[in-house]
This record gives structure tokens, sequence and C-alpha cells, in this order.
């Protein structure tokens, strides 16, 4: 533990803090921006509350590298997403991390759903997406088992070892200098200090479960905290244009069985996006060793647990209650399966993991828009909270770090 407090202090105080930038979490956003950052020439500390890096939102997903299909144009979901891909893609490539352009059909399975589908074509063709138009039979000759009446084809959808991919980007944030602060949180009295920089209090938990607390100084904050972001920006002392966190599970099922009947799909294969939905609906991924998972569907949660814990506290905990899959809800993913894959068997889907998304939207309301907000003192960003961060953050990564650089580099010039 003292070892650990030295590190965090010697490269807080490095250089009396001149170019020390703090980051608030070591999810893929996170490592994405102390990456950027420190390759740009700056100290970076970087404080994550759990035992090692991407233990929260960033190790529960999908791993699908999205296209950009359904975001507003112009949005920054949909600007970061198109951009991030081919950022995402390209960095896989150069550092050897495992991932494989499969493709996604979405899929129409009745004709009054060609209007709808056709939409999404011309939605994505904004951002600057192609979709290819599919027959059934086109279909039929890529995806056998999936049943449908016309479908889109994206070409460059993706899966990727999104543990491998924050692996790599921590291994090149720290040769380019930069120190990494694990079981360790940000606690409440931090505060902008007079004439710039930051005040952060860090909670660092010890291996018999004994937390000490020590005080930094930071040039710039960057506050990556995923599902605690509302609660990190509230710590360091603000209180104005903080949102309310909404906290959303998603559910997967895995396929079951051996030889062809565990592998159906070679696709990623969604449906039509119902509208006023929190999801895509349940789809079929397939992960880099072919194996198939459904989901996730919704199921919104409270802010806190019936024993009194934040849900943001409890997100770091692999063996939290909230993280449990009920199998009484198998009987949703068996009928929305079966809408555009009919022969899914009796039996064949087994509780498989789940993850929560921290949306700015509760349930029911409009999708937004992710959130990078900058906090000034004496004219230039002292704070950047960057919040409502889900999907597709993984996809959107590495660009929004270029947006973080982007602002913090434009203010110190």
């Amino acid at each position: 533990l003292f070892l650990f407090q030295a590190l965090c202090m010697a490269a807080a105080t490095k250089t009396d803090g001149a170019n020390t930038d703090f980051g608030g979490g070591a999810g893929v956003v996170g490592l994405a921006c102390a990456r950027a950052l420190a390759r740009a020439g700056r100290e970076v500390v970087v404080a994550d509350a759990g035992s090692r890096i991407g233990t929260g939102t960033s190790s529960r997903n999908s791993e699908v590298v999205h296209a950009g299909i359904y975001y507003p144009a112009g949005s920054l979901k949909a600007v970061h997403c198109v951009q991030g891909a081919a950022s995402l893609l390209r960095f896989c490539e150069e550092h050897r991390v495992a991932h494989r352009v499969c493709g996604k059909l979405i899929v129409a399975t009745h004709s009054e759903q060609h209007a709808a589908l056709a939409g999404v074509a011309a939605h994505a063709e904004k951002s600057g997406v192609r979709l290819q138009e599919l027959t059934a039979s086109d279909v039929h000759l890529l995806e056998p088992e999936v049943v449908c009446t016309s479908a889109l084809l994206s070409p460059r959808t993706a899966v990727v070892d999104s543990h491998g991919f924050m692996e790599a980007l921590w291994a090149d944030a720290e040769d380019a200098g930069a120190t990494l602060c694990l079981r360790t949180r940000v606690a409440d009295g931090g505060e902008l200090l007079p004439g710039s920089g930051v005040a952060v209090q860090l909670e660092t938990l010890g291996s018999e479960g004994v937390s000490e607390q020590i005080r930094v100084e930071a040039h710039e904050v960057v506050n990556c905290a995923g599902l605690a972001a509302p609660a990190v920006a509230r710590a360091l002392g603000l209180t104005q244009d903080v949102p309310t966190p909404h906290f959303c599970k998603g559910n997967y099922y895995a396929l079951q069985g051996s030889g062809r009947a565990a592998k159906p799909f070679s696709r990623l294969v969604y449906p039509l996006p119902e509208k006023n939905t929190s999801g895509l609906g349940v789809h079929a991924t397939v992960d880099l060793a072919g194996r198939v998972r459904f989901g996730p569907d919704v199921e919104w949660l409270p802010s806190t647990s019936e024993d009194g814990r934040r849900m943001e506290e409890m997100a770091y905990d692999a063996a939290a209650d909230i993280y449990r899959v009920d199998a009484s809800r198998s009987d949703a993913f068996y009928a929305e399966v079966r809408r555009y894959w009919p022969g899914l068997p009796d039996g064949a889907l087994v509780p498989d993991y789940s993850g929560i998304r921290p949306k700015l939207s509760a349930a029911g309301e409009p999708a937004v828009d992710f959130r990078i907000d900058a906090v000034s003192s004496n004219g230039r960003p002292s704070i950047i909270n960057m919040f409502g961060i889900e999907s597709p953050g993984l996809t959107a990564s590495m660009s929004l770090a270029d947006e973080v650089l982007r602002r913090l580099s434009a203010s110190s010039e």
C-alpha cells in the first residue's frame, strides 16, 4: 500500500503538477485517453477502483466494433463511432490484437418492416455508412439458418478481443510514462484550485480492506469513470450540470450444444430496432472462437441496492448479485431469437453474463447523446467530464480520446 501511494504521489507531483493530467477510470475510454495524453508528452496518472483494468462496463459488452448505423448524423455518437471504428481496427492490426471483420445482418421478419429497414439504410448513409440491401434469397446464401423477408448487410462491422485491446492501449500509455493506480477511487473533498488546477482526494484500498486517503493536485482531470462518472464529478466539488445516472442492465444468454448446432451463424444478426426502446433488440453475436450468444435485453435497475449500496460502487464487484442472470428471463429470449431463427432448439440457451449501461435517459425516454463537458477555470478546461459513455463507447474510444486531447491542447496554446 505504501509503494502504491508513493507511486501515485510521485507521479501526481512531478514537475509540480505543471503538466500532470489525472484520469479517473481505467476502462476502455480512460485507457485510450491515457494513451493519447501520455503520447502527447503529458504526465498522466490513472486511478481506478477495480483490482485490474477494465473491470466495469468495458468488460461486460458484446465486443462488437460498430459501424455507426443508428445514431443521429453529426451527433457525438455517430461521429466518434465512425472515426473510432477506423482507428480501432487500424490499431488492432498494428498491435496484433485479435479481431475479425465478420459483417452484420439487420433483418426484417415481415413485409411491414421493409419501409423501416429502408429508413435505417438512409439514416446510416447520412453518417457516411453504406449498407447493402439483401433479399431473403441473398440472406439464405449467406446465413442459411436465418429466416427473414429482407435485410441490410453492414460489411465492416467487426468483433474484437476487448481485453486484449485494453491491455494494448495501456501498454502504449505505460511506455509513454503513464502511471496506473488500481484499487483507488476518487473520494469526496476534491475542488477546483484558485488560479488553475484541481485537487483530487483519493482513497486507496489495501489488501486487508483498510483504506487510506491522499490528496493530489493535478493540472487537469479527465473523468472517464463510466457508471460512476456523475459521482466522481460530485466528488470533485461540482454541483451544476451533473446528470442523474440511470442504470440499464443487459443480460446475455449463450448457445450451448456441439457441432454445427452450436455455431449457426458466421455473421452478427440483429433484428430491426423497435421504436421507443433502450437497446437494439436481442441480437446474435459471434465471438472470435465462433461461440454464439444472444443479448442484451433491457432491465432497468434502481440507483441503490436493497442493502443501501450505490449501483456504481457495486459495478466493480464481479461477484455482486446485480450481475446474476435470472434464468426465468429465458422465455423472452427464445421468443425474440425465434423471430429470425425459428430453428432455435428448446433448452439450447443458458445464462451467460450481464453488463450495466450508464444511460443519461430513463426508461421510456428518448436516447440521448454522449456528453463531453468541460469545466473551466481562468478560461481553460480544468475538468473534462465524460457522461453517458455507453454503446458505442468501445468502438468510439480512440476517437473520444483524440477529442479530449484536442480540447486540452487547444486550451494550452
